[in-house]
C-alpha cells in the first residue's frame, strides 16, 4: 500500500457560488481561498470528526471517530466488526467531516477520498504515535476514553484506515463573511 500525503500539494481555489463574493457584506470583497496548511493545522486541532461510509445497500452511515493527521494522511481506526469497517470493505469512498456548530465563526473542513487499511507496522506506529500526540490522557492514562488502543492497533484487534485526500472542502465563516475553499489533489 503506497499512501501519499503531504508531498501532494494541492490546487486552491475559492469557489465564489458559494462565498460572500457574491452577496456582499462588508468584508467580502477580502474573501480568499483558505491555504491548505490552515486546513492542515484545524485538522491537527479537531477532536472529533464525522465520517460518512456507504451501507451495502447505499444508505449512509454517519458516525463520530477521533482521527489523527500524518504527513498529510488521515488515519481513524475501528473495531473489524463495525459498521463503519463493513462499509469500508464494500466500498473505500469516504469522508471526514469536522468543524464548529456556528453559523457566523470558524471553518468546517471535509476531507473526500478511499480510506485504505492500514497493515504496515511502521505505518501503525507512526499512527499510534500521531493517536498519542493528539489525545495524549485519552489514550495513554489507564483512566484514559481509549486507553489501550495502541496495544490493540498493534495486536491487529483495531481496525487502523488511511485517508489521503483526493478532494477537500473548508466552509469558513468569519461574522457574516463566508468562504468556500476546494482543494484538489
Amino acid at each position: 500500500m503506497t499512501i501519499q500525503g503531504s508531498a501532494r500539494q494541492p490546487v486552491t481555489e475559492l469557489d465564489a457560488r458559494y462565498s460572500s463574493a457574491l452577496n456582499p457584506r462588508p468584508g467580502a470583497d477580502k474573501v480568499t481561498a483558505t491555504e491548505w496548511s490552515e486546513a492542515l493545522r484545524l485538522l491537527d486541532a479537531a477532536e472529533i470528526f464525522w465520517l460518512s461510509t456507504v451501507r451495502d445497500d447505499g444508505r449512509l452511515h454517519v458516525t463520530p471517530v477521533i482521527a489523527a493527521q500524518h504527513d498529510g494522511v488521515l488515519y481513524f481506526s475501528t473495531g473489524p466488526t463495525e459498521q463503519k469497517a463493513k462499509n469500508l470493505a464494500h466500498d473505500a469512498h469516504c469522508a471526514l467531516t469536522t468543524g464548529r456548530n456556528s453559523l457566523t465563526e470558524g471553518m468546517d473542513v471535509i476531507v473526500e477520498g478511499r480510506a485504505e487499511k492500514v497493515a504496515d507496522p511502521a505505518v501503525l506506529e507512526n499512527m499510534i504515535a500521531a493517536y498519542e500526540a493528539k489525545y495524549g490522557p485519552h489514550i495513554t492514562s489507564s483512566e484514559g476514553t481509549f486507553h489501550g488502543i495502541s496495544d490493540g492497533i498493534r495486536q491487529g484487534g483495531v481496525a487502523v484506515f488511511a485517508l489521503a485526500p483526493a478532494t477537500a472542502y473548508g466552509f469558513g465563516r468569519e461574522q457574516g463573511v463566508y468562504s468556500h475553499t476546494r482543494w484538489t489533489f
